[in-house]
């Protein structure tokens, strides 16, 4: 009771919900109830110990034993079809004390447990329930009082205009190096054919060529692209299809089901990138890097997954997951997209490598000495920041969603907020690239990956954050389990913002190396 544990009860794939008046005489639906509220010694009314005046004996607990549930149905009279639905459940948590087990009643005075108690404690827990018929609610608007009380839609279109303010600076910083900067280079590049011109070479045409020259630890660099396309594409996918509706909050874990579906049907497209650039890398050993395409990232993901399966099951939790799905999950892993892998690599093999707009020398070049901006490390942590910076207001809901239990169902937003991010992602890699190549260092493959993908670890940051500031988390168990499943969500956002911001800046890269003319 003190730390206001909830209920969560469910009647045919509704959530039962508590309604209460807040101010501006505006109803407030809770999914949950809470399982009792305290009165601090000091007198303090503590959370749900408000609604009713009686609950103000100090130091004292009150225990809600009785929940008055009305069920509300639209009859099929009216429409010719027997029977009836039910449109809305709702529910009074009330706390009475029961003098005598066999002889109950809904009245009297309240249920109190003095904050001091110690000895044993009989209770007595009791339901009411009636039924009313609504025929003003149609079954298919039944979702609609909970989600009218979630007070979130004015932030949300805050949010939305701070991530476009972002992307609007963004665009317009990159559209300004292009057309100005970009274009002056390349006019300049060009002009220069008296020879005594061409010794004075500056700016990026200096590295030109060196700027294809295979990454080291190409390997790993060309799986995490796999990886990250193949999530991606089911990131999109699954997004665009909640967006549609139809993954609706009603059907109880449809999204989760529809990536981890996506995901195993996706392994072609994993195969086939990071062998096509694996072979870009000039890459040999090409069993290795099926393999690792198809089995590191998975890997991890399940091994994560397993660790925190077994605490919820030495705990005896309901959550964790029943073996026989844990062995179905790996059959679909192995039996569906490990081929499907294969069969993207096979292809990916078969291709001819990507071509490069300029030959690469046979001598690398010397990097010159670096100011402090233009080094791997301030640069990587500065890209990561706007891209958190247009995403962090989501992640507040989407954490609230899967920790403390409050519905989700703005994927409309979440849609725009991951086009949003798609795109400062790519500039803000772009941008960086190029004052890298300014700066005559040529070492972008990796870095490219890491300056967009750095925002994963502001997600973890994050995650940090809100389990300090927001969750009353007690206990090793729960915290390995938070932090656990963070972890997951921190790999697969960091391998996903990497591929975005690699394709983005290997694309650039080759556009303006494509039109300088190099002798």
């Amino acid at each position: 009771m003190q730390l206001n544990y909830q209920h969560h009860w469910i009647i045919d794939n509704m959530p039962v919900t508590w309604c209460y008046d807040v101010e501006d005489g505006q109803k407030y639906c809770n999914p949950g109830f809470p399982i009792g509220c305290f009165v601090t010694p000091d007198g303090r009314v503590k959370d749900a110990c408000v609604i009713n005046s009686e609950f103000n004996k100090k130091n004292t607990f009150y225990l809600f034993n009785h929940v008055d549930i009305t069920i509300m149905y639209h009859s099929g009279k009216d429409e010719n079809w027997p029977g009836a639905r039910l449109v809305m459940a709702r529910l009074r948590p009330q706390s009475y004390k029961h003098a005598d087990e066999n002889n109950l009643s809904c009245e009297g005075p309240p249920m109190e447990i003095p904050g001091e108690f110690t000895s044993k404690l009989n209770l007595v827990y009791t339901y009411s329930v009636t039924f009313e018929e609504k025929n003003s609610i149609k079954w298919a608007s039944r979702w609609d009082y909970i989600l009218e009380s979630m007070p979130h839609t004015n932030i949300q279109w805050f949010s939305i205009m701070n991530s476009l303010v972002i992307v609007l600076f963004l665009s317009g910083m990159v559209a300004m190096i292009i057309l100005r900067t970009l274009h002056k280079d390349i006019a300049r590049y060009n002009q220069i054919d008296s020879s005594e011109d061409a010794q004075e070479e500056f700016g990026w045409k200096l590295v030109h060529g060196d700027v294809f020259r295979p990454p080291r630890k190409g390997m790993l660099l060309s799986v995490f692209l796999g990886q990250g396309t193949q999530i991606f594409i089911m990131t999109f996918i699954t997004l665009f299809l909640a967006c549609l509706g139809f993954l609706s909050p009603a059907n109880r874990g449809a999204l989760m089901t529809c990536a981890v579906v996506l995901w195993v049907l996706l392994g072609t497209p994993a195969g086939y990138v990071s062998a096509r650039m694996y072979k870009t890398f000039r890459g040999e050993k090409w069993k290795t890097n099926v393999l690792l395409t198809a089995l590191l990232c998975p890997g991890i993901v399940f091994a994560d997954f397993f660790i925190m399966n077994l605490i919820l099951w030495v705990k005896g939790s309901s959550a964790a997951i029943p073996f026989g799905t844990l062995v179905a999950i790996l059959a679909m892993w192995f039996g569906i997209s490990v081929p499907l892998t294969f069969v993207g690599a096979y292809f990916g093999f078969k291709e001819k490598p990507i071509e490069h707009p300029v030959r690469t020398n046979q001598i690398p070049r010397q990097i010159p000495e670096q100011s402090f901006f233009t080094k791997p490390l301030p640069g990587i942590i500065m890209g990561g920041i706007l891209p958190f910076g247009c995403i962090f207001i989501q992640l507040f809901f989407i954490l609230n969603s899967i920790w403390s239990h409050q519905m989700y169902y703005m994927f409309g937003f979440l849609f725009l907020v991951f086009i949003i991010l798609l795109i400062t992602c790519s500039e803000a890699t772009v941008l960086l690239c190029y004052f890298h190549l300014c700066a005559e260092d040529y070492h972008w493959w990796w870095r490219s990956f890491l300056t967009s993908s750095f925002t994963a670890v502001y997600l973890f940051i994050y995650a940090v954050h809100y389990f300090f500031s927001k969750l009353q988390i007690t206990g090793t168990a729960s915290t390995i389990l938070y932090f656990g499943y963070t972890m997951i969500m921190v790999l697969i956002f960091f391998l996903f913002t990497g591929t975005i911001g690699f394709f983005a800046c290997f694309w650039f890269v080759s556009k303006i190396y494509s039109v300088v003319k190099v002798d």
